[in-house]
């Protein structure tokens, strides 16, 4: 079951003015569930997004970049579960833009305005007709709903909101995301879609999302797989009111941005509290280093070494793995004498080895908690990164094992 991840609410997340949602089942991969989700957004919306890097990266990747590389206003976004539609080629492609068309009809747009997003199993042809007989069975969707339509082997359906003032006028940020496997960046398995009300310059979007991205949805690891088919979309639709943020440096755009951030960290932390099999849920910070990148690369080798998460699943103080995840990080002249490693509260390595005092009896008060706090201190600058991740479990191979049955 998830850890510490509470069941949504519906009546806390909050519409946002200019997008409207609608669901389908179109059998794609079992019959009777939500697996089309259609957001339909206000004319002159502004989109922008970050995509995954894996270089096989899946078709509707391939289509959304060229959409939003055009400059036009995107109108529709049509989002698909059970089939990835990835390592298809040039069919696959073929596929995604028929499914396009189909939407542009039905709302009224041109195809060139449509974006598609698909996540499910990979290396099997796009069901697109599945998809297009469904969208005449549209039926309205509250956010609740479109979390729970864009969902593959999660648990439970990820949404939240934020609120805030800016020149006076109520902004409001509504978002959802979906992952639970293949959770590594960049980014992680993940469709992630924020849309709020607030008005943007569009010179500032992409900067902004790929600043958010980086300490969100790019510092979560499940598995340490990268997926191909990695979506994280921001969508302004500007009806707020608010004087358009046109300056980086402006206090409401410093809000706004803390805000967007705060809600794309707790959909990201979601997305690890419901990672498959999982049992614990582990902070790992990395402090006092001497550039942001060595940080994380010491925080990423602990966060997927697999020794470190199945000792974490068996609540086995065998901490010795992470010291020898800190060394293969791949920093040559990492001074390891230097550090310190915390477990919590707990002091567990100084000076190059065991702390003296550390016994373990207070490793394992704390590895039998569900949430811990990896803490290593490096003593060699002011940098500092933070990873989320979870435990290894039996579940996780059971669940990967029987993925297409």
């Amino acid at each position: 079951m998830p850890v510490n991840l509470p069941l949504l609410d519906p009546a806390a997340l909050l519409p946002v003015q200019g997008v409207t949602l609608q669901y389908a089942e179109a059998g794609i991969k079992k019959a009777g569930r939500k697996d089309v989700l259609l957001m339909t957004l206000a004319a002159e919306t502004r989109v922008a997004g970050v995509f995954t890097r894996n270089r096989f990266c899946a078709a509707p990747v391939h289509v959304c970049r060229e959409v939003l590389a055009s400059g036009v206003s995107p109108r529709a976004l049509i989002i698909n579960t059970g089939n990835a539609n990835a390592g298809t080629g040039q069919a696959g492609r073929d596929r995604a833009l028929s499914v396009c068309a189909a939407v542009a009809e039905a709302v009224g747009c041109e195809v060139g305005q449509v974006l598609p997003f698909s996540t499910g199993v990979t290396l099997e042809p796009l069901p697109a007709d599945k998809i297009v007989a469904a969208l005449p069975t549209l039926r309205p969707a509250s956010w609740a709903e479109a979390a729970e339509a864009i969902m593959t082997t999660d648990i439970q359906p990820k949404a939240a909101s934020r609120t805030l003032t800016l020149g006076g006028k109520t902004v409001t940020l509504t978002g959802i995301a979906k992952g639970a496997g293949m959770i590594h960046p960049n980014m992680a398995t993940m469709l992630g879609f924020i849309a709020t009300d607030a008005a943007i310059a569009p010179a500032l979007l992409t900067p902004l999302l790929q600043g958010v991205a980086d300490v969100s949805f790019n510092s979560i690891t499940v598995d340490g797989d990268t997926s191909t088919n990695d979506s994280f979309m921001l969508l302004v639709t500007g009806a707020a009111g608010n004087a358009e943020m046109t300056a980086a440096d402006s206090a409401d755009f410093a809000d706004f941005r803390a805000a967007l951030t705060s809600l794309a960290i707790e959909l990201a932390q979601a997305i690890v509290r419901d990672g498959e099999g999982a049992t614990k849920f582990m902070t790992i910070a990395v402090e006092a280093g001497r550039s942001v990148a060595e940080c994380k690369a010491i925080a990423y080798a602990i966060a997927k070494s697999p020794l470190v998460k199945t000792a974490f699943f068996a609540s086995d103080p065998n901490l010795g793995r992470i010291l020898a995840a800190i060394g293969y990080a791949g920093i040559d002249d990492l001074d390891v004498d230097a550090l310190d490693l915390y477990l919590d509260d707990v002091l567990v390595a100084c000076g190059g080895g065991r702390n003296p005092d550390y016994r373990e009896e207070d490793g394992q008060r704390v590895m039998n908690k569900p949430e811990i706090l990896v803490r290593v201190v490096l003593n060699s600058g002011a940098a500092q990164a933070t990873v989320w991740t979870c435990d290894f479990s039996y579940d996780y191979v059971r669940i990967n094992a029987d993925y297409r049955s």
